[in-house]
């Protein structure tokens, strides 16, 4: 079976096309993450130099929590210098969380032994403790609703996203 044949792969390559997160596959050269690029609202995906599927998703979590406006210009000379911000970084990693608790994926898809500077360990014991650094930032975004505010709102918590794109 091919990468791209996996189960997980499928499933998170039909949850990209459902918001509306292009996905093109193409050949790429040397890249930060193995087989994968951001391009203009869209991932560039090389399923043979791809490492770890589960970076589709942390990627796709850049092109979500950027703003609608500068999601087009991600892969371009027009993006702003200082893109992703840490809070974005923070947020994408927040974001691909609810991501795969929403497609019903196992935490180690995301946060594999040899991602996040060797941080992926502290991530998941966090997550799985409820414990959800720059969550603030996510809902400031109008992506989710923490505790208090779900309670309120008679909403959903953080996992539970209200809408998977930034405005």
């Amino acid at each position: 079976m091919t990468l791209k044949e996996n189960i997980e792969v499928k499933k998170v390559l039909q949850f990209l096309e459902e918001i509306e997160i292009d996905v093109i596959e193409k050949p790429l050269d040397s890249t930060f993450l193995p087989g994968l690029e951001l391009g203009p609202n869209c991932i560039y995906i090389d399923y043979d130099k791809l490492l770890y599927p589960g970076d589709i998703l942390h990627e796709a979590g850049h092109l979500a929590v950027t703003t609608a406006s500068n999601r087009n210009l991600i892969g371009t000379d027009e993006i702003p210098a200082d893109w992703p911000t840490q809070g974005e970084e923070i947020a994408a990693i927040l974001w691909s969380f609810a991501a795969l608790h929403y497609l019903q994926l196992p935490i180690e898809f995301v946060f594999h032994p040899n991602g996040y500077r060797n941080q992926s360990d502290w991530f998941i014991s966090n997550f799985n403790s409820g414990t959800y650094i720059g969550l603030p930032f996510l809902e400031w975004m109008g992506l989710c609703v923490g505790n208090e505010r779900a309670e309120k709102e008679n909403k959903s918590p953080f996992p539970a996203m209200q809408k998977w794109l930034r405005d």
